[in-house]
């Protein structure tokens, strides 16, 4: 399934996996966040509820460009460092590109949506 995130001007396109918590969180969509950084490798939000989880492996290591849920926080994670293997992780899709756009300290205002093209 694929999602647009819009930040500012940019768009960034994004392929989400066939597990359940992808499903869970495309039920939520679309879905306004303000990003913050963290620790200088990925961008987090706090999302409204929690995400399923069933048949989720236990962790997940981490590559820029990756969609993730951190189920202990609740939030979501936007990898765009790379990133060493973290139990609660849970990989939920794939930036496509444009991944560097997120690189920096700021806090980010963004949407994420169901990408309506074809």
């Amino acid at each position: 399934m694929k999602i647009t995130i819009k930040a500012g001007q940019e768009t960034l396109f994004a392929t989400l996996g066939e597990n359940a918590t992808a499903k869970s969180f495309v039920a939520l969509l679309p879905l306004e966040l303000e990003l913050e950084d963290y620790n200088q490798t990925e961008k987090i939000a706090y999302l409204p509820q929690k995400l399923v989880t069933d048949g989720a492996p236990a962790g997940a290591d981490p590559s820029p460009g990756d969609i993730t849920y951190y189920a202990p926080w609740g939030n979501l994670a936007l990898f765009y460092r790379d990133f060493g293997y973290s139990t609660g992780l849970i990989k939920i899709g794939r930036i496509d590109s444009g991944v560097e756009s997120l690189r920096g300290l700021r806090k980010i205002k963004i949407r994420i949506a169901l990408d309506s093209q074809p």
